[in-house]
């Protein structure tokens, strides 16, 4: 068999998971603080059929070696976490954390989960919860006479209640970064989660420490430019192209042996 057919098979299955990527970013185009992936390739191993340097004579050695590829294979997707655009809202439960960090969430087992998506909202006990009906960590609770909600850059919550004038501290919300935020776990629903690549959880006071700080009022958008990845998805689609072009090209040449011997 022409080694040329499994070496563009390769090339074939690494463009499709790549075409997957980059329709998975568009997907997520308007999705709320999404943070956009790419895939990374790296070549396979090599046959080595003359190493480099190896003599060629008693006296002479090969300045270059006979080593043939075996293709191409994707190694894994990487975040992309640089911010996205900010959109002002003027809601008073929307929240963006401008610079490094992650918003904490309990899950329904008890465990952290980390998310830039503020868009925060009430549940029926006046908590504070993300979309996904999650608390948050450390926990808010508004009461209901609250009139207005006031979220500070350094995370501190202020209420004003009916019939008062001055504002009342009810709690502030902390962030959390990582050393390698690259490393987490992708969950889906905005959520990310920690894994021993991602390092353990640095956990601040918005605006400290090289942690960004809040602002009230505004949402992070995606991070996808979709014209950037319509421009990648026409190279994926070429390069497949050119993939199976290799393997029409190698039956040809099969079959012309077969039609000739």
């Amino acid at each position: 068999m022409h080694s040329a057919l499994w070496v563009a098979k390769t090339g074939l299955s690494a463009m499709d998971k790549q075409l997957s990527t980059i329709s998975n970013n568009l997907a997520n185009v308007s999705t709320t603080a999404f943070k956009k992936d790419r895939a990374v390739f790296e070549n396979l191993m090599y046959q080595t059929l003359r190493a480099p340097g190896g003599l060629s004579s008693q006296n002479t050695e090969l300045p270059s070696g006979l080593q043939m590829g075996a293709g191409v294979r994707v190694t894994g997707t990487q975040k992309n976490f640089e911010v996205g655009d900010y959109n002002i809202t003027d809601r008073q439960l929307d929240v963006a954390i401008q610079g490094g960090g992650f918003f904490q969430v309990v899950q329904p087992d008890g465990s952290i989960a980390y998310t830039r998506d503020g868009q925060f909202q009430l549940n029926s006990q006046g908590d504070l919860v993300d979309s996904s009906g999650l608390l948050l960590d450390p926990g808010i609770t508004i009461d209901s006479d609250v009139v207005q909600i006031n979220i500070a850059e350094d995370g501190v919550v202020s209420v004003l209640r009916a019939g008062q004038t001055d504002m009342e501290e009810v709690g502030a919300l902390t962030i959390a970064n990582f050393i390698n935020p690259t490393g987490l776990h992708f969950m889906g629903s905005n959520l990310y989660g920690e894994t021993t690549a991602s390092g353990a959880p640095i956990v601040g006071v918005p605006g400290q420490d090289g942690l960004g700080y809040l602002s009230q009022g505004m949402l992070e958008s995606s991070n996808v430019n979709s014209i950037e990845e319509l421009v990648n998805m026409i190279t994926t689609q070429r390069a497949y192209e050119m993939n199976s072009k290799v393997i029409s090209a190698a039956d040809g040449m099969l079959s012309f042996v077969n039609q000739q011997l």
